[in-house]
């Protein structure tokens, strides 16, 4: 699986395997960035354990967030919709969100799988709307949580 930025780049005929050959700076597979440090917008939070994918449409839902060296025995979901940037050389993935509402988000559980309802709770603790969500006119939730201040509130 392929993490990229910017899929307005990708063109028909375009294959990943074939960027990735011509060193396309925005595509990198989920593998290279696993380890990564996570930086919310106030701190260090912990570093990219794993991904959750959506098995139909195999895009990337979450970022697994591991924060053991910040709080102990907790990880955490981070949707790459709220990545400010990715820093390839420092290895870090920088996001929109704040220790403290990391600190007080759900904490992520390998099984039972994540349910829609959980979803919806981390997203309403985030006061961002969800992907899922049709009446945005087709925005990312960055976006969306920039035009509509509070949109999400619960």
């Amino acid at each position: 699986m392929y993490f990229g930025f910017e899929p307005d780049r990708i063109k028909a005929g375009n294959s990943a395997q074939t960027r990735k050959k011509r060193g396309d700076p925005d595509l990198r597979s989920t593998h290279d960035v696993s380890g990564h440090h996570v930086e919310a917008s106030d701190g260090e939070i912990g570093h990219v354990e794993d991904f959750l994918i959506d098995d139909e449409t195999w895009v990337i839902r979450y970022l697994i967030v591991d924060t053991k060296d910040w709080l102990p025995g907790k990880r955490v979901l981070i949707s790459p919709k709220w990545i400010e940037r990715v820093s390839w050389s420092e290895k870090q993935v920088v996001v929109d969100l704040t220790r403290d509402a990391i600190r007080q988000a759900p904490e992520y559980k390998d099984s039972p799988p994540l349910t829609r309802d959980q979803e919806i709770a981390l997203h309403r603790h985030y006061k961002r709307p969800g992907y899922w969500d049709a009446d945005d006119g087709g925005l990312d939730d960055f976006e969306v949580s920039r035009r509509y201040p509070g949109r999400f509130l619960a």
